[in-house]
């Protein structure tokens, strides 16, 4: 394997597990902390919740990230000290910029169902900017097949806005053995959310694996026999 090519497994993730949290971090968060893997590129936190049902995270602040959110089953309840009040759900792509500070909570609304999420943050390229927040159902894009600019800062059509313009999530619902590149990036973040997939020069990956890419072009991801749902974060300087 490539020394550009890093592939982290689901099962070597930190965790957390309380009640009404299972979580694994794909870098250092909270209480969770290693000094050699504290980001990739611009990509600080990687995590795969699963919430129980009526339960969340109580409002708690932010400052001077970009904070998108993506659904994979389920329903996300998302309140907001600048009054944003939404429902997110799977196709829904949500961004909250904190700038100079917000605060928000993230509860499972439904009585009967957990929800299951993965939220990522990555660094502003402007700090102490007024705080925002943007959502918008790419469902129909995702349809198409292919990866989809879910959230950028290059203004990439369907996508949500971020304040990083090194920076794109791309977003792809993949049917058994559809093939995409990876985005040719400095640095390059594959996340396979649920089935399984195989990405060229790394070999199998099954849900909840990564792939760290440091400037290693442009390889060819193939979905499994299953089908797989990839996040994938193109990151410049």
């Amino acid at each position: 394997m490539s020394n550009n090519i890093d592939v982290r497994r689901a099962a070597d993730r930190f965790h957390t597990s309380i009640p009404w949290l299972e979580s694994h971090h794909s870098f250092s968060f909270s209480n969770h902390y290693d000094a050699n893997n504290v980001h990739h590129g611009l990509l600080l936190v990687s995590n795969d919740d699963v919430i129980q049902p009526g339960t969340g995270f109580s409002t708690h602040p932010h400052q001077d990230m970009e904070i998108v959110t993506w659904v994979l089953s389920g329903e996300l309840e998302h309140k907001d000290s600048e009054g944003n009040q939404d429902v997110i759900y799977p196709g829904l792509a949500q961004r909250m910029s904190a700038g100079t500070g917000i605060w928000h909570s993230e509860m499972n609304p439904r009585g009967d169902k957990p929800v299951h999420l993965v939220q990522m943050w990555v660094l502003p390229d402007t700090a102490r900017i007024k705080p925002g927040y943007e959502q918008l159902d790419v469902s129909a894009e995702l349809a198409k097949g292919g990866l989809v600019p879910v959230a950028s800062g290059r203004g990439e059509h369907s996508a949500i806005s971020i304040r990083q313009k090194d920076a794109t999530l791309w977003s792809g619902q993949l049917k058994a053995g559809e093939q995409v590149n990876v985005p040719d990036s400095k640095y390059a973040h594959m996340f396979v959310a649920s089935g399984s997939a195989e990405l060229e020069g790394a070999g199998s990956l099954a849900a909840g694996d990564a792939v760290r890419l440091t400037a290693a072009g442009s390889p060819v991801l193939t979905a499994g026999p299953a089908g797989a749902e990839v996040l994938v974060w193109e990151l410049g300087a």
